[in-house]
């Protein structure tokens, strides 16, 4: 990808754990569908097995609901689909690099509607403050934390504070994982402004 050095490539799940182990990236890019061992279970095991895990960008040309939860149990911070440009690819990779939680829109819409309204349970015992819950409202959506900043006029710090507390308090792996949450428990709801 144009400005994104690749540092390896991988045949296989097993390679990609080995690979990865080896030339320790900051992102890896693993397609979900692979030969000895797929990408989902390949992703488990090089983020539970390593001191210091690199992040997962999960790719596939399938549109299935349940490689994205999966993908998201796994701990992987983005779920891209190889119809993407490549510029768009290169630019998910670059975001999760930086911090951010990538998930196709699609996606999410899908595993918002796949539950109804108030079906879900309570947000988890521990609450999150009014800021918090703003924060996680904006998140969202799609606001980066650069973006969180300037709409609070508060620093980039005091952003990453509060989105810290957020997964914690949510006990989420990622901003993708917290905001399936939010919309899972109905804290925010879609297409109603927040």
């Amino acid at each position: 990808m144009a400005g994104t050095p690749a540092v390896g490539e991988a045949a296989d799940g097993v390679e990609a754990v080995e690979r990865a182990r080896q030339l320790r990236p900051d992102v890896v890019l693993m397609d979900v569908r692979m030969p000895r061992l797929n990408g989902i279970e390949a992703t488990w095991q090089l983020l539970a097995e390593s001191a210091e895990p690199p992040k997962v960008v999960v790719i596939t040309t399938f549109e299935n609901d349940g490689y994205v939860t999966a993908a998201l149990s796994a701990g992987a911070s983005g779920f891209v689909l190889k119809r993407l440009p490549v510029p768009q690819i290169a630019e998910a990779v670059r975001a999760v690099a930086a911090g951010e939680a990538i998930l196709f829109p699609a996606a999410l819409r899908r595993m918002v509607t796949a539950r109804p309204l108030g079906s879900a349970e309570a947000l988890p015992q521990a609450a999150l403050t009014g800021r918090e819950e703003e924060v996680l409202r904006l998140m969202a959506t799609g606001l980066s934390n650069p973006e969180i900043a300037e709409s609070f006029t508060v620093s980039l710090e005091t952003v990453k504070t509060h989105v810290g507390n957020v997964l914690t308090k949510l006990g989420a792996q990622n901003r993708t994982h917290a905001v399936v949450i939010a919309y899972e428990t109905g804290l925010v709801v879609p297409g109603v402004a927040g």
